[in-house]
């Protein structure tokens, strides 16, 4: 697809586009190494392609597809009450991608809450956040939960089993569960209801002390990202993504 060089910075969040048509005239933008200033220059766009702007090398994509690891103390709100926001962490392109709805920039995929760490997905494709979030996808996560109590089989059984929460007398499942060390399990869930995973060790007598989450589908947080950092999803990963 051809675009012109401006407005393909516009699409990738790079500013209105009378700020990206500045952004080119004044030599600020490269690609294949080249300085290139005329705002209306043809580019030939592709995922993946690669330029540079103000020095900061970039990727055309469009959808956007990113996972971040977040980290403990952040909320994932456009408008956090009482931490930082997951968004600051990421750069400005990402949040100022324009969308046809009052809100910019990739969402997040589901929500974590302030306290828990791990994979997180954002995006700026409506259709996948929608499929993601629908109850009959069950794609399922798998969250590394730390307990104040030693855990032991028959909290492992009931939550396999199924234990009622306070706001809906069907119980509810975990799709696997695998204890890993005295105070440690893995816990897959396919269901996202709002605190589920405290909620539930509270329901069999224990209680969360750090919740991680470690995988998505068949997606794995990579080892190599650390808490705070963000990356583009690959191909195979999108797919990994929504594996059941």
């Amino acid at each position: 697809m051809m675009q012109s060089l401006s407005d393909m910075l516009f699409t990738q969040g790079f500013g209105t586009r009378r700020v990206c048509a500045g952004l080119v005239q004044q030599g600020l933008v490269q690609l294949d190494g080249n300085t290139v200033t005329d705002a209306l220059h043809e580019v030939e766009v592709r995922e993946g392609l690669p330029f540079t702007v103000q020095g900061q090398a970039w990727e055309y994509h469009a959808p956007a597809y990113v996972m971040l690891h977040k980290p403990a103390g952040t909320e994932c709100s456009q408008k956090p009450s009482a931490w930082p926001s997951i968004y600051t962490l990421l750069p400005a392109p990402l949040r100022q991608r324009p969308q046809k709805g009052a809100v910019q920039g990739v969402q997040a995929i589901g929500r974590l809450d302030q306290d828990t760490t791990g994979l997180l997905i954002l995006t700026d494709d409506g259709k996948l956040i929608h499929r993601m979030a629908s109850p009959r996808h069950h794609v399922p996560k798998v969250y590394q939960v730390r307990c104040k109590h030693p855990v032991d089989a028959k909290q492992v059984q009931r939550l396999l089993d199924g234990v009622v929460l306070d706001d809906d007398p069907k119980p509810v499942k975990a799709a696997a569960c695998v204890q890993t060390g005295e105070h440690t399990l893995d816990l897959t869930l396919t269901e996202g209801k709002y605190h589920q995973v405290k909620r539930m060790l509270a329901a069999v007598g224990n209680r969360v002390e750090g919740l991680h989450r470690s995988r998505i589908g068949a997606l794995e947080l990579p080892a190599d990202l650390a808490a705070g950092q963000w990356r583009w999803l690959s191909e195979a990963q999108l797919v990994a993504l929504t594996t059941k």
